[in-house]
């Protein structure tokens, strides 16, 4: 498993119509392959939204990478000061600490 943590803040977009963005949004990212879960980040007070994407691995993380949706969301003109870490999980002292989403 893979995760990679995606930050930002807003830029001429109000957190209300953000939230309506991704609401619409999110189906479209239930289907994306590798896709095991994504976690919808905000901190009002910190203007910091974002996600947490768990991959089935590296490889599904860098086939996203090449989508148009990838593109859009990285090009988005209200979206400024992107980040993006990821990360392997380490399964065995996860699977110890109930990690929900690796396998028993």
């Amino acid at each position: 498993m893979h995760v990679q943590i995606i930050n930002f803040q807003l830029k001429d977009l109000s957190e209300e119509d953000y939230t309506k963005l991704c609401n619409d949004l999110a189906s479209t990212y239930a289907d994306i392959p590798g896709l095991i879960s994504k976690v919808w980040l905000a901190n009002s007070s910190t203007g910091t939204f974002g996600g947490v994407y768990f991959w089935r691995d590296q490889k599904a993380m860098e086939e996203f990478a090449k989508t148009k949706l990838f593109n859009s969301v990285a090009t988005h003109p209200n979206l400024t000061n992107i980040s993006s870490k990821d990360f392997a999980v380490m399964e065995g002292p996860t699977r110890v600490t109930r990690g929900h989403l690796v396998s028993n």
